[in-house]
């Protein structure tokens, strides 16, 4: 029977069990054998990683036939408006590519996500804000790009969920085990279009 973790990266911690370059790995957090991560987080990022015991549902999580939405939340520096979050709705480009139109809302910071260490960089006569960003796709460093392409630089970057599977009532550097696993390979089209809604 397959197995899921879901992980809530801490910053700093790279997405392997081999530790490299001075950064903490996931066997400093998760001591159980045979699990390998779905996909990949940044460094300097936080937030969800899964990982799974099951070769085949690791390729089907990490498939773009069965790529699902993934939610952001993310602290930029300054305040962007509409037209600004219209741009990233229709897509930007960033390098030689166009990314695909997403969910792009403001939010307000989640209460009870605490500071990270390090501390965001912070500028006293600058404003951050935050915007929740579900992406259909999951090009290197994206978020961080689209962002920069509208000048308002991302400072912190946290994945809330990947299809239906969030960090809620996960602390940074906890996991826990799933026991009942959502069917990725029978989700049509359109029900992942309706996760990203």
């Amino acid at each position: 029977m397959s197995r899921l973790i879901l992980f809530n990266k801490p910053y700093g911690v790279i997405c392997q069990f081999t530790p490299e370059g001075g950064h903490r790995s996931l066997k400093d957090f998760i001591s159980m054998p045979g699990f390998y991560p779905a996909g990949r987080l940044d460094t300097d990022s936080e937030g969800l990683v899964l990982l799974t015991d099951d070769g085949k549902l690791q390729n089907k999580i990490s498939a773009p036939e069965f790529k699902l939405p993934k939610t952001y939340w993310v602290q930029v520096e300054g305040i962007p408006d509409e037209a600004a979050l219209n741009m990233l709705r229709q897509g930007v480009r960033i390098r030689d590519y166009r990314t695909l139109p997403a969910r792009i809302d403001p939010m307000v910071e989640p209460f009870y996500l605490g500071s990270r260490t390090p501390p965001i960089r912070y500028r006293k006569n600058i404003p951050t804000s935050w915007i929740c960003m579900i992406l259909n796709e999951g090009k290197n460093r994206q978020i961080r790009r689209m962002t920069a392409a509208i000048m308002f630089p991302t400072l912190r970057l946290i994945r809330y969920a990947i299809g239906p599977y969030t960090i809620q009532g996960i602390s940074p550097g906890e996991w826990r085990v799933v026991d009942e696993l959502f069917p990725i390979d029978k989700i049509r089209l359109n029900d992942r279009n309706k996760l990203a809604k």
